[in-house]
């Protein structure tokens, strides 16, 4: 059974720092990608950022140079180092593993990253 756990999330003042990591353990198929997804309350669940086993990144616009995501393939492990905080990154970060060769999909439980002005 495939298990993913974030860790990290904590309340931290605007300007301050953050870095969430992700595990994915019981997986017996490579992983394709992984990437952090952030939900706030009455909205949709948004990918903020991505990458895949061989290193290709993605950031939405939002989190552009402010973020950085990296990948442990040795670990089956993600980080998302988040730099210059703002208040409107508080939400609940989900991290989401994707499989080869069927792409099955495998969601964590979250971690809360709160911001605080």
């Amino acid at each position: 059974q495939v298990q993913v756990m974030e860790s990290g999330g904590d309340f931290v003042q605007a300007g301050g720092s953050l870095r969430l990591s992700c595990t994915a353990s019981g997986i017996t198929n490579p992983i394709n990608s992984m990437g952090w997804h952030r939900q706030v309350p009455g909205k949709q669940r948004e990918l903020i950022a991505s990458i895949s086993t061989d290193g290709n990144a993605f950031y939405e616009d939002v989190v552009k140079g402010r973020f950085t995501i990296s990948i442990d393939n040795n670990k089956n492990t993600m980080y998302l180092q988040m730099d210059s905080l703002k208040p409107e990154d508080t939400g609940v970060y989900y991290c989401l593993v994707v499989e080869r060769p069927d792409g099955s999909l495998h969601w964590g439980q979250g971690t809360q990253v709160s911001v605080s002005a």
